[in-house]
């Protein structure tokens, strides 16, 4: 049978949920990659980096210390990380009240917010890389490689020192990308320029509102924008993510990735396999073409009763395992 043809709806008859399963209990038909590999993750598959974005693991508790656990336990070697657990790890000062939801704010309430979204700035500026670049190596030993950074100081509120704190802070740790959701036109103009100065790209991530030339303006004013491409959400557009792929590949730095139905069906997020997204073909594609911008697995889906992020997660990885035929 041709690979091209393989459909979505065998891998999940074939059993690779239950696999997935197992390799976190390490009693896996085939043996984990990360058994074999000295009890350390292993998410490259036939030269395609399988990654993760840690907002995967939103539903659980998510300290730094954490969610490199949640790596391995879902054999992935390589992550996105959002800024809350990191900057806790190096020392930020914290909100000093408990948000609640939605609930609007009392008066003291956000009185302190401005003071604290002022403290929060001046320690960005400041901080020294040290625990960054030990948070860098803890992930390193474990086998897992931060190659993103996704921190909430690259909004147009956000001063020229925060900006410039994303891109040194992702650097420290390890990564080539500090990752936002895309501003106008100005602000990419603003942040290419402080990312050029520190020879890191700024991956602009979208959702729905993304189209094939979307990010043309941003890439024409710094070689270090880039696209922190969303699969799914570019499928929901109504769109097909391959002839993307084909013409923007070389300024693509990751790739999120999950399974939406298309636009005329509706949109929703669902388990790998059940929708609309070619992950399969896009993940063989990758591998053909020696594409080595990560797929960072992005886990939107509702979790089953029973189950949780983790064990979800390691089920994205089995689906592209053996999409990649690894």
């Amino acid at each position: 049978m041709d690979q091209q043809d393989i459909s979505r709806r065998k891998f999940l008859e074939s059993g690779f949920a239950a696999a997935g399963l197992m390799a976190i209990s390490g009693a896996s038909f085939g043996m984990p990659a990360y058994i074999k590999n000295l009890g350390k993750p292993n998410s490259l598959f036939k030269g395609v980096q399988i990654g993760v974005i840690s907002y995967s693991w939103r539903s659980m508790p998510s300290s730094a210390e954490q969610v490199l656990q949640y790596c391995i336990d879902s054999n992935i070697s390589a992550i996105e990380l959002m800024g809350p657990a990191v900057e806790a790890f190096a020392g930020a000062p914290e909100l000093p009240f408990e948000r609640q939801g939605r609930k609007a704010l009392t008066a003291e309430q956000k009185s302190l917010q401005e003071e604290y979204i002022l403290k929060l700035a001046q320690w960005r500026a400041t901080v020294p890389m040290t625990r960054f670049q030990q948070l860098g190596k803890l992930y390193k030993k474990a086998g897992v490689k931060i190659y993103g950074y996704k921190p909430s100081a690259l909004g147009e509120k956000n001063t020229d020192a925060e900006v410039d704190y994303a891109f040194r802070a992702a650097k420290a740790l390890g990564a080539n990308q500090a990752n936002v959701e895309k501003p106008s036109d100005a602000e990419t103009k603003r942040l290419g320029d402080i990312a050029s100065k520190n020879k890191i790209y700024a991956g602009y991530h979208g959702h729905t509102q993304q189209t094939f030339d979307w990010w043309d303006k941003a890439l024409e004013q710094s070689k270090y924008n880039a696209l922190n491409f969303d699969m799914g959400h570019y499928v929901a557009a109504g769109f097909d993510p391959i002839e993307l792929l084909e013409a923007k590949h070389q300024h693509i730095v990751s790739m999120h990735t999950k399974d939406r139905k298309n636009k005329a069906n509706g949109g929703d997020n669902v388990v790998w396999g059940e929708g609309d997204t070619p992950i399969v073909q896009v993940l063989q594609m990758m591998r053909d073409k020696k594409y080595k911008f990560p797929a960072t697995i992005e886990l939107e889906y509702p979790i089953p009763q029973g189950s949780d992020a983790v064990k979800e997660t390691a089920k994205c990885v089995e689906f592209a395992r053996k999409a990649l035929g690894a």
